[in-house]
């Protein structure tokens, strides 16, 4: 691995969104390959916070300045990276349901997924289930991932799946949840296909949900 590379973790996993960006152009220009930058810089970097978070050797504040850091690398190579043809290992739209305004926990979420290689598509919050759905129609994505804090519109979900369900777009798509008060329970009531509680696990969970490494 080369030292920049080493140097972009590092930079990653201590959250220094400034330095980021700087480095991956200081790699391009290098005429390192994209995909060793993202690989062995960027990614490396987040899967270390990701280990770091579950083994709770680093919070929810720390991980947010690495997902940011991360985010803004990723800004500079993701150009660089379409020109070479290099594509996501899946496509994940997130959205917080209707009637909820609730969002870091969703965005951290997204970011997390995003260090780990894949295209996200974030709705924000407050989303209705026509929303998802035209979301799905334009985007055609492997995922959706719903996010509630608040035990009064986490019924919202299952509207969601019921949506889905009618217009014809439920097999075509797997379904994630998250939350305060979403368990497994909760994924067998509205017919969802896997629970997550935080961002280390729905990495873990969109992998084995699309047989991914």
């Amino acid at each position: 691995m080369s030292t920049i590379c080493q140097q972009l973790s590092t930079t990653i996993i201590d959250g220094d969104e400034e330095k980021a960006p700087e480095l991956v152009q200081k790699a391009l220009d290098q005429g390192l390959a994209p995909i060793e930058i993202l690989d062995n810089g960027l990614l490396l970097g987040m899967n270390e916070v990701s280990r770091r978070f579950e083994q709770e050797e680093m919070f929810v504040p720390e991980v947010l300045l690495a997902a940011k850091s991360m985010h803004d690398g990723l800004e500079v190579l993701r150009p660089h990276l379409i020109a070479t043809g290099a594509k996501p290992i899946g496509r994940i739209v997130l959205g917080t349901v209707k009637g909820d305004i609730h969002d870091i926990g969703k965005n951290l979420v997204g970011m997390m997924c995003e260090g780990a290689g894949f295209e996200v598509i974030n709705l924000g919050f407050d989303v209705d289930p026509e929303k998802f759905i035209e979301a799905v129609k334009e985007n055609q994505p492997d995922i959706i991932g719903m996010s509630a804090m608040l035990t009064t519109t986490m019924i919202a979900m299952g509207y969601t799946i019921k949506a889905l369900k009618e217009a014809n777009l439920r097999d075509s798509v797997k379904v994630i949840v998250g939350g305060a008060p979403v368990d497994s329970e909760t994924v067998e009531r509205i017919g969802a296909d896997g629970y997550a509680y935080n961002g280390p696990t729905a990495v873990k969970l969109v992998k084995r949900l699309l047989d991914v490494a």
